[in-house]
C-alpha cells in the first residue's frame, strides 16, 4: 500500500515515515486537514513537513511507559498533569506531536486549561517518545525547553537531560546529554523498571505489568 498526501487526501500505511519539503503554512494547512485523526502524526522543522504513521507496536509501548512514569509519581506522592495527544507549535519555527507528556515541577502553571500558550506557558518537564520508525529526534525539544526527554529506541530507554542556559537569548548553547538517572527519580533505575515492565506487558499484560511494578515499589518501603 502506498502514501499518498495530496491537498484533498492523506493517508499512509502502517509504519510509514514521509518526508516533504515544505513551508509553515503548508504545515498548518495539513494541520487542518488531519483535523482530530491522531494518525499520521505531523511535525514541522526547518522547512521540512514529517509524517508519521503509527504501528500498533508504538501505541503499546507508549501506553506501558506512561502507565510507568504514573505509578512512580504516585509512589513519590507527586502531582502532575499529563497529556496525550498534544500539539507543541512555535509559530514559523517548529511544530512538533510528543508521545506522551508530563508536567510535574510546572504542574499548577497550566492546570485547568484547555489550551497552552508555548513560548509563554511552560513546556513539559518531561516528555516520552516512542522511536520505532526513526521519526524522533531528541534535538526537536530543545526549542521548547523541554527539561527531560525519555526516547524508547532498539528496545532501550534512553534518557535526555536538557543542559546550559535555558534563557532565550542563551538558546544555541543548550544540548540534550544522554544521563543514567532522571532527575524527577534520581533514586529508581528508571530503565530497568520500564524493561522489566514491558517484558510483563509482552508476555502476560499490561494491567499485570503495573500491578507487579506497585507491589515492588510497597514492598521497598
Amino acid at each position: 500500500m502506498f502514501a499518498v498526501v495530496t491537498p484533498d487526501k492523506i493517508h499512509l500505511p502502517p509504519g510509514a515515515v514521509v518526508r516533504l519539503p515544505g513551508s509553515w503554512q503548508d504545515y498548518q494547512a495539513l494541520n487542518e486537514q488531519l483535523g482530530d485523526r491522531s494518525s499520521p502524526r505531523i511535525k514541522y522543522r526547518d522547512g521540512e513537513i514529517i509524517l508519521m504513521a503509527p504501528l500498533p507496536e508504538h501505541g503499546r509501548k507508549v501506553s506501558v511507559i506512561a502507565d510507568v512514569v504514573k505509578v512512580l509519581l504516585d509512589h513519590l506522592g507527586q502531582e502532575y498533569e499529563a497529556f496525550t495527544p498534544i500539539t507543541m507549535e512555535l509559530p514559523q519555527e517548529s511544530g512538533i506531536e510528543p508521545d506522551y507528556c508530563f508536567y510535574i515541577e510546572n504542574w499548577q502553571a497550566i492546570a485547568g486549561k484547555n489550551r497552552i500558550n508555548w513560548g509563554i506557558d511552560p513546556s513539559p518537564d518531561l516528555v516520552v517518545e516512542i522511536d520505532i520508525t526513526s521519526y524522533t529526534d531528541v534535538n526537536d525539544y530543545l526549542p521548547y525547553r523541554v527539561p527531560e526527554v525519555w526516547l524508547f529506541r532498539k528496545n532501550q530507554l534512553v534518557i535526555y537531560r536538557l543542559q546550559g542556559d535555558v534563557s532565550r537569548q542563551a538558546a544555541l548553547r543548550l544540548r540534550y546529554t544522554v544521563e543514567t538517572s532522571s532527575r524527577y527519580f534520581p533514586n529508581i533505575n528508571v530503565s530497568e523498571v520500564v524493561t522489566d515492565c514491558l517484558k510483563i506487558a509482552y508476555e502476560r499484560n499490561t494491567s499485570a505489568a503495573i500491578r507487579e511494578l506497585r507491589r515492588k515499589l510497597a514492598s521497598e518501603n
